[in-house]
């Protein structure tokens, strides 16, 4: 029987509109980010989308050291893959330690955005927008 090598991690689950975002963190010497099978630079392209992942890890006073990060992430929008992974990212980090839930709390990171798309309804053209009126 061949011998498999066990590795332990934390895993959080975080979504924003249609996307869905599950995240595994395993503690490394040093942080690497995999976005479904790419590096984070190269999944998102646009800088502010980098940050917007990195932004959980660089929070001060919740004592995070470095970790492998691996997202897998379905559905929606690149910006909103982005802050699913951020979610995902801090309820693993509070998963792995409750001390951490208070600084990450504090900075918005624990919060679940639940704005998503109004379904059309029948009748008119939009969610809301309705066809001119006219008298005649």
């Amino acid at each position: 029987m061949a011998a498999t090598k066990s590795t332990t991690y934390v895993e959080g689950v975080g979504r924003r509109k249609t996307a869905t975002a599950r995240v595994r963190l395993t503690v490394a010497s040093k942080t690497e980010i995999t976005v479904n099978g790419k590096a984070l630079t190269d999944f998102f392209g646009n800088l502010s989308h980098q940050k917007d992942v990195m932004s959980v890890l660089e929070t001060a006073d919740a004592g995070i050291e470095d970790y492998t990060i691996t997202a897998k992430v379905l559905g929606g929008g690149i910006s909103s893959q982005a802050e699913a992974i951020r979610l995902g990212i801090a309820r693993a980090l509070v998963k792995e330690k409750a001390e951490r839930r208070s600084p990450l709390k504090a900075a918005g990171f624990l919060k679940r955005d639940p704005r998503s798309v109004e379904r059309k309804k029948p009748g008119l053209r939009k969610s809301r927008k309705r066809p001119a009126w006219s008298k005649r």
